[in-house]
């Protein structure tokens, strides 16, 4: 992409026009990794937001290994994980209950829109949704996760089967609201 690397000079020049090319160019892809970490819209556009600060403070160490938009990607998982730390004393685990439904209807899951199924996954507690994006969506072990989120190995273990027992009574109640409306 001549253009990607036109732009890119443009912005380690401080161009203004060019940075927000860029933004423009990355924004939509980097709010959907964005939306998966946030716990809400307004948190997701935070992270982004502070994400690109980022991007254009640290844009002279991308050395051109891999993709561009990958390097991006790590930086906005990283904020998401960053914005986690700073409120995770607020976090207790111990107050969060488990629920104790049981996913039944798999096939029933096409009936949600990916949208649906976001919005649950966004109302995990922090935690878990870290756990489960990291482990389920960007494929990172529990090895890995556990250092970035300087947990254990078996603590990202446990909360990603909290997260999955959370996630399928969420959309086992979603399912019975829409089959109703069916």
């Amino acid at each position: 992409m001549d253009s990607l690397k036109k732009i890119l000079k443009g912005c380690l020049k401080n161009i203004k026009a060019d940075q927000y090319k860029l933004y423009n160019l990355y924004s939509s892809r980097m709010y959907g990794v964005c939306l998966r970490y946030a716990g809400s819209t307004d948190e997701a556009q935070d992270i982004l937001q502070e994400g690109f600060i980022r991007v254009f403070q640290h844009l002279r160490s991308f050395k051109g290994k891999g993709s561009f938009e990958g390097w991006i990607k790590r930086i906005m998982v990283n904020t998401a994980i960053e914005k986690y730390r700073e409120r995770i004393y607020h976090l207790s685990i111990d107050s969060i209950s488990e629920n104790d439904h049981h996913f039944t209807d798999n096939f029933a899951v096409e009936l949600l829109e990916v949208n649906d199924v976001l919005a649950l996954i966004q109302e995990l507690p922090d935690q878990y949704r870290l756990v489960f994006n990291l482990f389920a969506l960007e494929g990172y072990s529990h090895k890995e996760i556990g250092e970035m989120l300087s947990i254990s190995e078996s603590t990202s273990r446990s909360n990603l089967a909290r997260a999955r027992s959370l996630l399928k009574g969420k959309i086992t109640r979603e399912l019975v609201i829409v089959e109703k409306a069916i």
